[in-house]
């Protein structure tokens, strides 16, 4: 596959801003009030329905470390108390923990990080109640009962924010950011990168295969989000089409592919629901909003509660077992609204699958191997250089010598074109004595009208 690196450039960046893959232009965002005991809690519907309480009976993702590729995680926000381990700005406009939030979308990381690992919060007391029992607060583990659970609630988060969706005053384009983040969420820790962002291109720029390889080759489940169409995603566009990614699609509330807030193609490997979510908002507050931003967050909690059940498993026996465990949908197998089917925590903890040394969704050492030719990808990289945008090195062409021709081959060719020539001629000849004959011997009618090529109209398409 043979692609213009400069035009890719551009495509990439031009479409990746405008694409948060969620709460962008692609999702619907309604700001809900602070914080409503059960009000809250019980529009997540998905904990239920996606089988994730019954996936707690195994785990919950302690010890998991989930990097949130974004705008950046307000670690203040009540819900995510306790949950972030870490962080760091990419786009050179944040802040140094990755706290800050930035971009087009600012609430963006907050809303996914909530949904990935909230852990709720104990009820504000009344300021008109009675003095409270001497009786000792309940230390029973487990999220608080108002406000936002997510899906591993015990896993931490590693804030990685950067700058999409508008001009970056931190410099960084789109296809910098994108490889030094993933790159760094590999190097401190992340056991599973959340990357609820994508673009209207299925193509990435070659300077991403490096950061990708290497957290394939360490062994990073990454999880990213298919994209909606109402936001121009027709199709999945990249990063969630590089092979090894597991992408996500949306549901609607009834659990059927959702028409605007999902995408469709090949890479597709699970569906979750994407419509009616809420999240929490920077500053403590709560949204509702659709979109697979919001979809991916909670496949992404389902890999933590496997590596934290499992911590030995490979990446490719996680991926494995969800896409396997996943209850088919659509057209019967893999299709490309749906991919393996709907996403079944419970079964994916607690199913018995076959282990698996291969990744069902392909690997991206291998598409380099096919497709970027002479670009090693056998070993990972000792450190975490830059990605190099540096041209494949191919081998010299090698030019055959053109040989003589012979007398032969000159002289036929030679007598081939005068004989058809003579041929034509005589053609010609002929049919202009029958044309003066057919005039003489007729008399003069109307002429026909016949059109020029400019007069003939289009019809309408």
């Amino acid at each position: 596959m043979t692609r213009a690196p400069a035009r890719l450039s551009r495509t990439v960046s031009a479409v990746i801003a405008v694409a948060l893959a969620g709460a962008s232009a692609a999702a619907t965002l309604t700001v809900a009030p602070a914080a409503v005991a059960d009000s809250t809690r019980d529009k997540e519907y998905w904990l239920a329905e996606s089988g994730i309480t019954k996936a707690w009976e195994v785990s919950k993702g302690a010890g998991v470390k989930v990097a949130v590729i974004d705008s950046g995680v307000d670690g203040k926000h009540a819900d995510l108390a306790g949950a972030l381990a870490g962080g760091t700005d990419i786009s050179g406009a944040g802040a140094p923990d990755g706290q800050k939030s930035i971009g087009a979308k600012p609430e963006h990381g907050t809303l996914v990080a909530t949904m990935l690992a909230g852990r709720g919060h104990q009820p504000a007391p009344a300021t008109d109640a009675p003095s409270p029992s001497p009786s000792p607060s309940p230390t029973a583990p487990g999220p608080g009962p108002d406000g936002i659970v997510g899906v591993a609630p015990e896993a931490q988060i590693l804030s990685v924010s950067t700058w999409l969706g508008s001009a970056n005053p931190g410099g960084k384009s789109d296809q910098d950011q994108i490889p030094a983040a993933v790159r760094w969420a590999v190097d401190n820790g992340a056991r599973v990168i959340n990357i609820s962002l994508g673009s209207t291109s299925p193509e990435w720029p070659q300077s991403w295969d490096a950061a990708f390889l290497y957290a394939e080759q360490k062994d990073v489940v990454i999880v990213a989000a298919a994209g909606n169409r109402v936001g121009g995603n027709v199709q999945v566009g990249a990063p969630a089409t590089i092979p090894g990614v597991l992408t996500v699609a949306g549901l609607d509330r009834k659990g059927a592919a959702s028409i605007d807030s999902s995408s469709q193609g090949i890479s597709i490997g699970v569906a979750a629901p994407a419509e009616n979510l809420i999240g929490g908002l920077p500053g403590g507050g709560y949204a509702e909003w659709a979109g697979t931003s919001g979809a991916t967050p909670i496949v992404a909690g389902v890999a933590a509660l496997i590596r934290s059940k499992w911590p030995d498993m490979t990446a490719s026996q996680v991926i494995n077992r969800i896409v396997s465990t996943a209850k088919d949908a659509g057209a019967p197998g893999k299709d490309p609204l749906y991919g393996y089917g709907v996403l079944n925590a419970e079964a994916a903890l607690k199913a018995d699958v076959p282990e698996t040394t291969v990744n069902p969704l392909g690997t991206i050492s291998d598409w380099i191997r096919v497709h970027r030719r002479g670009i090693p990808a056998t070993s990972a990289p000792a450190a975490a250089p830059p990605p190099s945008s540096a041209a494949a090195a191919l081998p010299e062409p090698s030019v055959p010598v053109a040989q003589a021709p012979s007398p032969a081959d000159t002289a036929v060719p030679a007598l081939v074109v005068l004989g058809f020539g003579g041929l034509i001629v005589c053609i010609i000849a002929g049919a202009a004595i029958q044309l003066r004959r057919a005039v003489r011997g007729s008399a003069p009618e109307a002429a026909a009208t016949v059109p020029e090529p400019d007069d003939v109209t289009a019809p309408n398409s």
